[in-house]
């Protein structure tokens, strides 16, 4: 099943087009890593996507529903780019999730999820970056989505808790049965972690396996000739 499709998607800001023809399909349970340069436009087709922003051309459909007759909106939960920067209040874990939890059970499950239950009457300030984060994911997942979106999610977070970070998002996949969609500027960590890549520069430049993305040409297309980097198995 088709959880998002996009059909010919035009965005622009002062009539320069931020991305342009854009169609695609997100399958259901798919891993999928949007990659890019900076200025390509992935934070603009997560933004079409979440409807925030108007498509100047083209479709989008939600769960087979054309955008503008998606009204299901607890289907998708979404995390953005440095979510946590903004929070400086004496706000609990709990009190965070609770924002968009449906009821306690499935707060509580949420909070389970990533393994931040223990912490739910902790402030949100007396968190690192990385427990602050699966603090925000927490928060996406109380509205029980089928889709999460996460855009450039551990900006900030050290090494360490960047492998543990990603290592919840395939658990969240691969026993959740949760379709993600994760936006990144570190190709070599999409191209380790996710199971599908696009590739996007303005214009959809690949979408497919990230083997196959890596060994063709067009890493070359998105970023030069220059760039270097080592793809692990799991």
């Amino acid at each position: 099943m088709s959880i998002v499709k996009l059909d010919g998607v035009t965005y622009s800001y002062n009539h320069e087009p931020a991305i342009e023809g854009i169609t695609l399909d997100l399958e259901e349970g798919d891993f999928v890593g949007v990659i890019g340069p900076n200025g390509s436009g992935k934070s603009t087709l997560v933004k079409v996507i979440l409807g925030l922003l108007k498509p100047d051309k083209g479709k989008v459909y939600l769960f087979g529903v054309e955008l503008e007759k998606f009204t299901d909106w607890g289907k998708i939960g979404y995390v953005p780019q440095k979510a946590g920067v903004a929070v400086k209040f004496p706000i609990t874990v709990e009190e965070i999730v609770a924002m968009s939890a449906k009821n306690k059970t499935a707060l509580d499950r949420a909070l389970t999820d990533v393994d931040m239950h223990k912490y739910k009457k902790t402030l949100i300030t007396e968190l690192s970056g990385g427990q602050q984060q699966r603090v925000f994911i927490a928060r996406a997942l109380a509205t029980e989505p089928k889709l999460l979106i996460l855009d450039e999610p551990t900006v900030g977070v050290d090494a360490e808790a960047q492998a543990g970070f990603y290592g919840l998002l395939r658990h969240l996949n691969e026993t959740k049965k949760l379709t993600l969609m994760l936006v990144s500027h570190d190709v070599d960590v999409v191209a380790h972690e996710v199971k599908t890549v696009i590739c996007i520069n303005r214009t959809l430049v690949c979408h497919g396996l990230p083997k196959e993305i890596i060994t063709g040409d067009f890493i070359d297309k998105l970023y030069g000739k220059n760039l270097r980097f080592v793809v692990h198995g799991h």
